[in-house]
């Protein structure tokens, strides 16, 4: 399931195609992990990032193996789009040995450097100063690092701080905010003053605003700011616009949300984007895409069986703490 990280054109099938069961896979692992949850399999909370993977997706496929990226706590989509195994992140969230951190990190905290992510940050910001002290080590290097973080973030000294360090100094870092709308339960533009790509223009950050429900859009926004860090520009900064589909946290029900706000976001779900542009430009009909959809089911079904059967890491418990 996993994709290449480079691609030269856009106009391929079978790779456009792999970015939509990308973003597919995300969301069914997603939907799993919430059942999961339900069932009382998963330990700790959940924050799911169903309705955002054209982001993680698109700007995934822009990267090299090289570069490095720091997610939020919402962050399973981010890990998978990078090349995380769907097998290895169900098995973290279900505290299983098996899992990519042993089953330690639960579901806020996964690391897995075999795929260049350096972490997913409970704390709101955290990514950005990850993402930020990854591009020190990067300089000179032709890789970069990317932060990615909620349109709340915005609002921290994190935010700040880090923008302004990484542009005196010119490091190869690309900020991408993910705004959805909601900073946890309370709508942007309640808490957030001025629109946010004008905080990063006024440190003098090139920005990039992009509508982060098409991959596509996502990609090509990507391509074009990766390729100019890496030739040494110094840091860019790209607002994404999207939306989460469902609540901030696995006991949030989003009742706080205006009536008839989902179903219009909903009108622009990534993947009915994705399967519109896949049957239009390279002809697939419902059979081609019903039979992504079977694969994709299938494969989890059997990465969530191994998972449950998996063992729990050995206890860590010493004598002096028991």
């Amino acid at each position: 399931m996993s994709l290449p990280v480079t691609h030269d054109t856009r106009t391929d099938a079978s790779f456009d195609t792999d970015l939509y069961r990308r973003m597919l896979v995300i969301r069914r692992f997603e939907d799993r992990v919430q059942a999961l949850f339900l069932r009382g399999e998963v330990y700790g909370t959940t924050h799911l990032y169903s309705g955002q993977e054209a982001v993680a997706t698109g700007f995934a496929s822009a990267l090299t193996p090289d570069d490095r990226v720091a997610c939020t706590y919402r962050g399973h989509g981010h890990l998978l789009a990078r090349g995380t195994t769907p097998e290895g992140l169900l098995a973290e969230l279900l505290g299983r040995s098996t899992g990519v951190n042993g089953g330690m990190a639960g579901s806020m905290n996964v690391v897995d450097p075999d795929h260049g992510v350096i972490g997913c940050f409970g704390i709101v910001g955290g990514s950005i100063a990850a993402a930020t002290g990854a591009a020190l080590a990067l300089r000179g290097t032709g890789s970069l690092a990317v932060a990615y973080f909620g349109d709340g973030a915005t609002n921290q000294a994190y935010f700040f701080e880090c923008l302004n360090f990484a542009k005196v100094l010119d490091l190869p870092v690309v900020f991408v905010c993910e705004n959805n709308g909601y900073g946890e339960y309370t709508p942007t533009e309640a808490v957030t003053a001025g629109p946010i790509v004008a905080r990063a223009a006024a440190m003098g950050l090139p920005t990039t605003e992009v509508d982060g429900m098409d991959v596509w859009s996502v990609r090509e926004a990507a391509l074009a700011v990766t390729g100019r860090v890496r030739a040494g520009s110094g840091p860019e900064f790209v607002e994404a616009r999207t939306y989460r589909f469902v609540g901030h946290s696995r006991s949030d029900p989003g009742k706080y949300r205006p009536p008839g706000e989902l179903d219009r976001w909903r009108e622009r779900d990534p993947l009915l984007v994705a399967e519109a542009r896949l049957r239009a430009e390279h002809g697939l009909g419902d059979e081609e895409i019903a039979g992504i959809s079977d694969g994709v089911d299938a494969e989890l079904e059997r990465v969530e069986q191994a998972a449950l059967a998996a063992p729990f890491p050995e206890s860590l418990t010493t004598p002096e703490f028991k």
